[in-house]
């Protein structure tokens, strides 16, 4: 199917899961454990219903949003997605190049394929990047100074991985960084030579290959908010704290100096039965909303998924495998695909809606039958009786 055939981000899916290993796929789509979260996130937006105004003048509608003094097209970001070249080669650059057309942000992961560096100058200009701490401080600095170095306007602490996840089709598929070819990803890559060919092959024959790197499964259990402060000290620009659920954290990442949160549960990809973002972030909203520039991913495949998490309190939202379904259908042309798909059904979103503006979006668009989070009360100790 051509790109400009395709009418929606499942379509997109549909081609990247034809094009794509198994392996691969999985590693993309994949939750853990039971994937009870995976789940959550899709189904909280079906349980919020719109509600449009009518005989509203909309003929001039904007989606355009500004961010710490900058203004973007629209409030929409691309997440970050570890081993982004699995899926394309080079797809970092892609994903960059496609941003920096729409003029939406892009957060570059830690676990790329492609340096820093060489995303900033291909793609035109820096991206925001995304940190997972290392334990060594050393470490660590070195990389805050080549995000500064680079030009990268914010860094993104994500900080929801002390151990690595229980992702049980990584281990049946025997998917693995730095990869591993055995004969049954062998059968598998034959049976996608578009890929083998144009993938695979031209990242492995690298003279740096990124697939042979280091293992990447570190532990970061050791990190507390005295790190936090540590990097605030180090990072001079904007930082973000990504991996919120709980009000009190968005509350200490207020008081640590953050100057925004990510609200996310990784995709559901880390730990099993949370809720999905958008269940807490009505409450994160009310308790931060004035301190902190609030975003929010996990689950998001249409204009109207965005449209609700606006009204609901974010500031922007961003995607992760929405846009990485374009990558892998078509390179930098699939991304812009896919983010010319969400915009065209926010706009028609906000026509039937009511609303001329993004600004204007509020919960009084909005019917919500979200559960509420079960409220945890200290188990009740019982006296001890005196003699």
């Amino acid at each position: 199917m051509r790109l400009s055939n395709v009418l929606n981000i499942d379509e997109l899916r549909d081609i990247s899961r034809r094009r794509l290993p198994k392996l691969v796929c999985q590693y993309l789509e994949g939750g853990s454990e039971d994937q009870l979260t995976l789940s959550a996130n899709r189904e909280a937006f079906e349980r919020i219903q719109l509600v449009p105004r009518t005989l509203v003048d909309v003929s001039q509608r904007s989606q355009k949003t500004t961010i710490f003094g900058r203004v973007y097209e629209c409030p929409v970001g691309i997440a970050p997605i570890g081993a982004a070249g699995l899926f394309w080669r080079e797809g970092d650059i892609a994903l960059a190049r496609a941003a920096r057309s729409a003029n939406i942000p892009f957060v570059l992961s830690t676990h790329s394929f492609v340096t820093l560096e060489r995303v900033s100058w291909e793609a035109g200009g820096p991206p925001w990047f995304q940190l997972y701490m290392p334990r060594e401080r050393d470490v660590a600095l070195t990389i805050v100074r080549r995000a500064a170095a680079s030009g990268c306007e914010a860094l993104v602490l994500t900080t929801d991985v002390p151990v690595g996840a229980n992702r049980e089709y990584n281990e049946r598929n025997g998917f693995s960084l730095p990869l591993r070819i055995g004969p049954r990803k062998m059968l598998d890559g034959l049976l996608h030579p578009r890929w083998v060919c144009r993938v695979f092959l031209p990242t492995w024959l690298e003279r740096n290959n990124p697939m042979r790197l280091s293992e990447w499964a570190t532990r970061r259990d050791h990190m507390c908010w005295g790190d936090f402060d540590w990097l605030r000290d180090a990072w001079p620009r904007k930082l973000f704290v990504k991996g919120v659920l709980a009000v009190e954290d968005a509350q200490l990442a207020a008081d640590h100096g953050a100057d925004g949160i990510f609200v996310s549960n990784h995709g559901g990809r880390q730990l099993d039965g949370v809720p999905s973002p958008m269940e807490l972030l009505p409450q994160i909203a009310a308790a931060v909303g004035g301190k902190l520039t609030i975003m929010v991913d996990g689950g998001i495949r249409r204009g109207s998924d965005i449209i609700k998490a606006l009204a609901l309190g974010a500031d922007m939202v961003f995607v992760g495998r929405a846009a990485m379904y374009g990558l892998a259908a078509g390179g930098e042309a699939g991304v812009r695909r896919a983010l010319q798909l969400l915009r065209a059904e926010m706009d028609r979103v906000l026509a039937l809606l009511g609303c001329a503006s993004i600004e204007d979006l509020g919960p009084q668009f909005l019917r919500t039958a979200l559960r509420e989070p079960a409220i945890v009360r200290p188990l009740a100790v019982p006296r001890l009786r005196t003699a």
